[in-house]
């Protein structure tokens, strides 16, 4: 069967970026579908064996089409997820249509959230004091995070950025470790400067890390102190114990948003029920002004094979 599909009222730029280098975008696509894409001009032909599979493959050009007009291109990892979304019968140019950016990174990049959990995480940041965001690895939380700090920082609603994490890693202290303060925690804070990296430029982040508008500590270091005019961040919360999630909440000033990341199928602490995450979820909801949301494998943005690699270690969990 063949069916038509008319381009013309699409910009150039997106007419010319839709098949990617060498048609290494409609090559992905037909990895994932059986069919045959065909652009000649401004006439996109496709050769499939149903409608079925017509309709979810136009699915996922719509949102290819709303992916390169917001972000002036996609990636082939991107159009793998479209492909997920379209496969589940939802709509991939959701993702992309009706939300308004959380930032837009040095480059001119507009940061969106790409599944409805995420969308729902987003309008926790802007509308709750305290959001908990409990997920497995790659679902956007920590970038997310980072990416709504910077936006209220460039929109000078804030005048600081507190990023912080538990010190624990597979039960190590980092006091054992070589090096001054920095040198101990930069390692495990890792993605969080390479996300402010990407929307600052590091130039910029070490110029803000000198005047101290962006903070960069162990979670020990917030104990005492009064967060006030801030964004802080505590990721890899499910490494917290009780008391210190209950520390850490308690510092909470004037104008300040706290959001806690983690993932509880990777807690390192010795005995998981002590987890500060896990006490914090289910003692703490239904208080106005705290908002928890959970994603799953379905919000994996990291790289489509990510989410894979979750199913099958949950099934063998299981």
């Amino acid at each position: 069967m063949e069916f038509f599909l008319d381009c013309s009222e699409l910009p150039y730029e997106v007419l010319t970026a839709l098949p990617g280098f060498q048609d290494e975008h409609f090559k992905v696509i037909e990895k994932k579908y059986p069919v045959q894409l065909y652009l000649r001009s401004s006439d996109l032909r496709l050769v499939c064996d149903s409608e079925a599979v017509f309709h979810k493959v136009e699915n996922v050009l719509d949102g290819m089409v709303q992916a390169i007009a917001a972000n002036g291109g996609i990636e082939n990892s991107e159009v793998e997820r479209l492909c997920l979304v379209a496969a589940k019968g939802q709509n991939a140019a959701a993702d992309y249509t009706g939300e308004d950016p959380v930032v837009r990174t040095r480059n001119g990049k507009m940061i969106y959230p790409k599944t409805e959990n995420q969308k729902r995480l987003v309008d926790s940041f802007r509308n709750s004091k305290i959001t908990f965001a409990s997920g497995v690895a790659g679902t956007g939380k920590t970038y997310l995070a980072v990416a709504y700090a910077v936006d209220q920082l460039k929109k000078e609603k804030i005048s600081k950025i507190i990023l912080t994490r538990p010190a624990v890693e597979a039960g190590e202290s980092l006091g054992f470790l070589p090096g001054d303060m920095k040198e101990k925690v930069d390692p495990y804070l890792r993605p969080l400067y390479d996300a402010l990296n990407e929307m600052l430029g590091q130039e910029t982040v070490e110029r803000y890390q000198e005047k101290e508008i962006i903070e960069i500590a162990p979670l020990a270091f917030m104990r005492g102190r009064t967060l006030n005019d801030a964004v802080v961040i505590l990721d890899e919360a499910q490494n917290t114990t009780k008391s210190q999630m209950k520390m850490f909440l308690t510092r909470m000033g004037k104008n300040c948003r706290m959001i806690i990341n983690g993932d509880i199928s990777q807690i390192d602490l010795i005995r998981k029920a002590d987890s500060g995450l896990i006490h914090a979820c289910s003692i703490l909801q239904g208080i106005e002004g705290i908002a928890i949301q959970y994603l799953d494998q379905s919000d994996v943005v990291r790289n489509p094979l990510v989410q894979k690699i979750i199913e099958r270690y949950e099934q063998a969990d299981d």
